[in-house]
């Protein structure tokens, strides 16, 4: 008798989870039952994934983190330094992004960032002794050859 009725309860189990299936979330989402019924919902569903998704745009703060692991100990830089040229990168980042979503022309660009990575190099010289300016020079001598040796690639 109760293997019957284990039977039984198996049976009532894997027909609830079977219906559960068919509705989807169990019961509430874009199943049979529901508005957009049948294959149709389906393949609304389906259409709806592949739509290409906008890239996650990386924080400031993580960016700045960044840079700040490179130049803190090329440039042995103390802590207040550190505080101050993370703040000027932070202030940097930000304008670029609205120079970017700007609708101005492509030279229009070019020149305010070119005149916005000068004044953040002065702005950042400020907080550095002689010895680390000339560090920081060859820095970013050093990034910028980099940087041309993957365009010519």
């Amino acid at each position: 008798m109760k293997t019957f009725q284990a039977i039984i309860v198996v049976f009532f189990l894997l027909t609830l989870t079977s219906v559960s299936a068919q509705y989807g979330n169990n019961g509430y989402g874009n199943g049979y039952g529901n508005s957009g019924s049948g294959r149709n919902g389906g393949m609304n569903q389906m259409s709806q994934n592949r739509e290409p998704e906008k890239p996650k745009e990386i924080p400031i703060e993580v960016t700045v983190g960044k840079i700040m692991e490179k130049i803190k100990p090329a440039l042995d830089l103390d802590a207040l330094q550190e505080i101050a040229i993370a703040n000027v990168l932070t202030e940097s980042i930000r304008s670029q992004g609205i120079l970017l979503k700007d609708e101005s022309n492509q030279e229009q660009k070019i020149k305010e960032f070119e005149a916005l990575s000068e004044t953040t190099d002065r702005k950042i010289k400020e907080f550095l002794n002689e010895d680390q300016k000339e560090k920081y020079k060859a820095l970013n001598e050093e990034n910028a050859s980099s940087k041309k040796k993957r365009r010519n690639r």
